[in-house]
């Protein structure tokens, strides 16, 4: 397999065939499946939205439709293409797409764009489909040409053969004469490979944009270099503003006056230009524009709604919130009677949880670079939302649509930070002030700063049980700032105020009849975003600790009460597998193991943890010395990449359990870097022991995030059974620790 070049190439019309002639396909994805709309033998003129393009020389360029971000995408996309098409992978090289409708996703808002695991799910059955309906177009090329019946043609890797006279003719030789034939039969479920043969899905292959990071020649948004490029950096308010450009859900706050007289003097710096949510520093070199910002002197606007937010205090008052039955929200997953269950309870228990904000902390820090010409735009960007990036031009700068063309660069991290827009306002609103092009870097700090966070979110957790032990009713309140409000609104509109992002994963899948589920919603001016594994993150720590108090209460088993409450087959054999896998029962000197499952909610990717950890009790500290996951991700493409997969979004999850916090105090974020931001080190990183579960489910599943949840409350519930205590927020750090086992 090669790329390109060593980045993400953005190929153009001619180049896709590299002169040497060749035909091209593209699809329109919809419910019926795909639509062939293009396939022409000549060099010219090719729709930059073609999917396939196979030169006579044999090599197939395939699209890859969303952001590479070191999830991997780049590869296993157009492997699954590959597949279907019956491609020899060592002659395949892959493109970025740009944006077109033709590359949305049809399970990520119907845009172009990647978050939320969705990339799998939604592009899977497309590219098997626009695979096997390209290989039907060869067969039918090579027959006619060979004058036998199609249904006598087969393929093999990157050839089409006719066993009955021993002929076969490679794809390139074909790619000099194919043309689209006007009577193509339907694709069938017979036409798709079974399973047995796939070749490539299932096997690990060498990820295609490795070796550019290897040898340092990928391309970042960070690296984009264009001819006469200027710089900018852009100060913003000391108050926590995020301004969403597609929503202006926000309160923007401007500079009121500016004095740009030092920064001005600075050599390199050119001009200082208002912006509606900050004052920018526009010069000949990056680190021109920082010396300039920092020399500014900007009186800023008041009224910002996060002004008087402490992050801390808003958690106490987000409790009392959740435990006063008077403050009602919005339910949505209710079942069976909850008032009936609780009256007619043996017993009840209550519950409360919270966890602090947390920062996406990707390796990049947020930039874009823009060129305006008149109306015509060009964004190179390390962007997952494509037609999110163009929808903000169209907005912000009047121009036609189709006058806008976005260059997907990689990402060095996204964890849904980098579905926001603002830079991408800030560099076309500079580079159209500037006339060049002007790339907007963001700092450290910057990014640390001014980021939009994780909710902090307070949790109040009641269970009803019967006279057999048995949980009979459950009720769950989460006290949060809407993730939707601000950055999804038809989506907050949609569910009636039900926050689907932050309430993600508190639809329990334990089987307890009488369920009640309720978001209310705080507004309290803090920007809020999309993070990995989104809200799932903050309801599964409560959930699964709950579930272990509860289990202790009643003297039973925390695998065992798991495997009572839960009959689906998937989720009770990665339970097993998990606890098979850390020899649970067997108890260790000073050290305890915690479990925690989770369903995986949209994912549709089972996950259970097993935590093995000590603490200790002079510092509060917590180790973790190893985690046993067992997952249910259905069809596998690579293996070994999935486990990789876990493993990350797994350090994601401890990190959040033990260490990492934003914290404001009157609207502004304490931490600045990564010395009061802090990741987990080598020095904290477990051994982590990933395990692929079939149960026989050959459905395909998102894998990027589900190993987030569990992390927390597996680490939570360990303690809990070495300590004997409960930690209800997050981040469990030492001095919480300290003070809980002095209570």
């Amino acid at each position: 397999m090669r790329a390109a070049t060593s980045g993400i190439p953005e190929i153009s019309r001619r180049t896709l065939l590299g002169g040497l002639g060749g035909f091209a396909l593209g699809f329109v994805l919809n419910e019926r499946g795909v639509e062939v709309f293009e396939a022409r033998a000549q060099n010219t003129s090719f729709k930059a939205s073609a999917w396939v393009s196979v030169a006579t020389d044999g090599t197939v360029t395939l699209m890859c439709p969303t952001s590479e971000m070191g999830q991997g995408i780049y590869t296993s996309l157009p492997l699954i293409f590959a597949e279907e098409m019956d491609a020899d992978w060592s002659r395949v090289r892959v493109a970025q797409a740009p944006v077109d409708a033709v590359f949305n996703n049809p399970v990520h808002f119907n845009s172009q764009g990647v978050g939320g695991s969705r990339s799998m799910r939604g592009y899977w059955m497309p590219m098997r489909l626009a695979g096997a309906r390209t290989r039907q177009i060869l067969i039918a090329n090579a027959a006619a040409r060979w004058s036998v019946p199609a249904s006598e043609v087969a393929t093999e890797p990157g050839k089409v053969i006719h066993a009955a006279s021993g002929r076969s003719m490679s794809y390139g030789e074909i790619a000099s004469f194919a043309t689209v034939p006007v009577d193509l039969a339907a694709l069938k479920d017979s036409d798709l490979k079974p399973q047995a043969n796939w070749r490539l899905i299932g096997r690990d292959v060498p990820r295609v944009e490795v070796p550019g990071k290897v040898n340092g020649s990928a391309k970042y948004g960070i690296d984009v270099q264009l001819p006469d490029m200027l710089y900018a950096s852009v100060l913003r308010p000391p108050v926590a503003t995020f301004p969403h450009p597609l929503y202006d859900k926000a309160t923007v706050i401007g500079p009121e006056r500016v004095d740009d007289g030092a920064a001005l003097a600075i050599e390199g710096v050119l001009k200082v230009v208002k912006l509606p949510h900050g004052v920018a520093v526009v010069g000949t070199d990056y680190w021109a524009t920082v010396k300039g910002k920092r020399a500014l002197k900007v009186e800023w606007q008041k009224g910002a709604k996060s002004a008087n937010y402490d992050s801390l205090e808003a958690l106490d008052e987000f409790a009392a919130t959740a435990r006063d039955p008077s403050r009602s929200g919005v339910t949505r997953g209710n079942t069976g009677d909850v008032p009936a269950a609780f009256n007619a309870a043996a017993k009840t228990f209550a519950g409360e949880f919270s966890s602090e904000h947390v920062y996406h902390a990707a390796m990049e820090p947020m930039n874009a670079t823009a060129w305006v010409r008149g109306d015509e735009v060009e964004l190179w960007s390390p962007t997952q939302g494509q037609t999110w990036a163009r929808d903000t031009i169209v907005k912000v700068l009047g121009v036609p649509a189709d006058k806008v063309k976005v260059h997907t660069t990689m990402l060095g991290g996204g964890f849904g930070l980098k579905t926001e827009q603002l830079t991408t306002v800030e560099a076309v609103r500079l580079s159209r002030e500037m006339g060049k092009p002007v790339k907007v870097i963001w700092s450290r700090e910057d990014d640390v700063q001014n980021g939009a966070y994780r909710p902090a979110a307070a949790h109040r957790l009641e269970a009803a049980v019967d006279s057999n032990g048995r949980i009979t009713g459950w009720k769950h309140r989460l006290v949060a700032d809407s993730v939707t409000w601000r950055a999804r609104t038809s989506q907050f509109e949609q569910f009636k105020g039900f926050d689907v992002v932050v309430m993600s994963g508190a639809v329990t899948p334990y089987n307890i009849a009488n369920k009640h589920h309720e978001f209310i919603h705080q507004d309290r001016g803090v920007p809020v975003g999309y993070w990995n594994a989104n809200g799932a993150g903050l309801t599964n720590f409560a959930i699964e600790c709950f579930i272990d108090d509860i289990a202790r209460e009643l003297g039973k088993d925390p695998v065992a009460i798991r495997l009572e409450m839960l009959s689906e087959p998937r989720g009770r054999r990665t339970i097993e597998e998990a606890a098979a896998m850390a020899g649970w029962g067997r108890s260790r000197e000073g050290r305890a193991l915690g479990i925690a499952y989770s369903d995986g909610g949209e994912w549709n990717c089972k996950c259970a943890q097993v935590a093995e950890v000590s603490v200790d009790r002079a510092s509060g500290v917590i180790k973790v010395h190893k985690i046993f996951a067992a997952v249910d991700p259905g069809i596998v493409v690579q293996p070994g990449h999935l486990k990789q997969q876990i493993e990350t979004s797994i350090l994601f999850g401890l990190g959040t359990a033990l260490r990492e916090r934003i914290t404001l105090k009157q609207g502004e974020v304490q931490e600045a870097n990564f010395y009061d931001y802090e990741l987990t080190r080598s020095a904290g990183v477990p051994d982590i022991e990933v395990k692929i579960v079939d149960t026989g489910f050959k459905g395909i599943s998102g894998a990027g995030q589900p190993g987030v949840p569990p992390a927390a409350p597996a680490v939570a519930n360990a303690v809990a059974a070495l300590t004997g205590v409960r930690l209800r927020r997050m981040p469990m750090l030492p001095e919480r620790v300290k003070a809980a086992m002095r209570s």
